[in-house]
């Protein structure tokens, strides 16, 4: 088996990423630490790519963001575009720049992020997602590549820097906040369930319902693939009920517009038949009929903290991950109303 870059971390007793830097002989790291790394490379027979080191030093203020992989959301999403245009004001800020990746799946992705490691094209990546079992964060950890995830780390949780909300206690909120409406009938929606976000936003919404002892249907918590020009049965199935419920908690704005729309064509009102409350006070929730009780998740601070906490490990090589939480509130808009 080869010996990796992670082999060297560990001998030398740094991290990864201060091995990778070494590599590029990096001015951020000491020269009794680059002496240690050179020993333990020589120990072990590590040959690093030197083409890609000397390409690096060139290209070393580049920093790559990577968008979740799908043919359409990571184009409309505003959260995305948000966070993009945090971490550019940071980026711009401390003379850094930026470049996106993203593609129809995950193999795409990862053949370009493995492109831009390969050249030497970047420092790290920010991933603008956080999901189960990803094989693009699986590449950076094994690499020892430098990353920032915005989202709560799947696992490796002590080794990777993350910047997030409490999507527990949001969802918790949200809930409380339909059951102080007098709901008892309250249903969650979520698109995709290996997205971490959504399912923290589940486990709140679960740990309120427990809270008030409220019980409801297994089947109240629904799975979708459901966003614009196409129509979800699932939905409509739990709209259709005899018990349906009169509340539903939304994972995020854009299927919370989906939603409203369906109702709309059941002949169903919102409020009056149903109450919506959803995630991350983008656009859509300001533009739907009507406008979307929406919990901001501050996605524009998550994209200006995840550069700074980039940009200090790349100038820090040595810093523990860090953990930042960005704190979240509710607009309060016309699609809710108590239970008559």
């Amino acid at each position: 088996m080869p010996v990796t870059l992670k082999d060297v971390a560990a001998l030398a007793g740094v991290s990864p990423s201060t091995v990778s830097r070494t590599c590029k002989d990096h001015p951020s790291i000491s020269r009794q630490t680059k002496e240690k790394v050179r020993q333990a490379m020589d120990i072990l027979g590590y040959e690093p790519n030197f083409q890609a080191a000397g390409l690096a030093t060139q290209n070393s203020r580049t920093i790559g963001i990577i968008l979740p992989p799908s043919e359409w959301e990571a184009y409309e999403n505003s959260f995305y575009l948000e966070a993009i245009r945090g971490i550019s004001l940071c980026c711009n800020e401390k003379q850094y720049i930026n470049t996106v990746i993203t593609g129809k799946d995950e193999e795409e992705i990862l053949r370009a992020a493995r492109t831009m490691v390969r050249s030497g094209m970047t420092e790290g990546f920010i991933v603008l997602y956080s999901r189960e079992n990803d094989p693009v964060i699986n590449y950076f950890y094994e690499e020892g590549i430098l990353y920032v995830l915005v989202g709560k780390a799947f696992r490796n949780a002590n080794q990777t820097i993350y910047v997030d909300n409490d999507n527990i206690l949001a969802g918790r909120e949200a809930t409380q906040y339909l059951i102080s409406l007098g709901h008892r009938k309250i249903a969650y929606l979520s698109g995709d369930h290996s997205l971490l976000f959504a399912g923290d936003r589940k486990s709140g919404y679960l740990l309120a319902l427990a809270e008030n002892g409220i019980s409801v249907p297994k089947d109240y918590c629904v799975e979708t693939a459901f966003h614009p020009g196409e129509d979800s049965e699932a939905a409509k199935a739990l709209l259709s009920r005899p018990d349906r419920p009169t509340a539903v908690l939304v994972s995020d704005d854009i299927l919370a517009s989906c939603l409203e729309r369906l109702c709309r064509e059941m002949g169903l009102s919102v409020p009056g038949d149903l109450s919506i409350v959803s995630f991350n006070n983008s656009l859509f929730s300001r533009l739907t009929t009507p406008p979307l009780t929406s919990v901001d998740v501050n996605s524009l601070q998550l994209g200006i903290e995840a550069a700074s906490q980039m940009i200090s490990h790349i100038e820090n090589p040595n810093l523990m991950a860090t953990k930042t939480i960005v704190p979240h509130h509710m607009v309060v808009r016309e699609s809710c109303a108590p239970l008559n």
